[in-house]
């Protein structure tokens, strides 16, 4: 069985509160799950110690069971030490898109067509 550490939503609308589960990944984000580790209350501000709760002990069991923590629970862990930081890298983030490009481009050919003008 394909075991997932993840975050199932609950709240009612734009008002999230997320449960941090441990569950089978077939199944949906706020269907079964095996086993409630903690909650995640993303409106409380940043420094809130009541923001993120989590079952440590617990977490590292399952991990320890196979279990695989998805990208946002992974990053929790690592704010809480659990886990090492994992190098990120995006270098397509930083890159401007199509459009951006067409337009520099442009503002290009305009500015040196009127440095020759001059």
């Amino acid at each position: 069985m394909a075991m997932k550490i993840r975050l199932a939503r609950g709240g009612s609308k734009k008002r999230p509160f997320y449960r941090i589960v441990a569950a089978d990944s077939r199944m949906p984000r706020d269907g079964r799950f095996i086993e409630k580790l903690g909650t995640y209350n993303p409106l409380l501000p940043k420094d809130s110690e009541e923001r993120v709760k989590m079952d440590i002990e617990r977490v590292q069991y399952w991990i320890s069971k196979g279990a695989q923590p998805t990208d946002r629970i992974a990053r929790m862990l690592e704010a809480a030490g659990v886990r090492e930081k994992a190098e990120r890298n995006n270098p397509k983030k930083g890159t401007p898109g199509k459009k951006a490009v067409e337009r520099a481009e442009e503002k290009a050919a305009k500015s040196a067509e009127a440095a020759d003008a001059e």
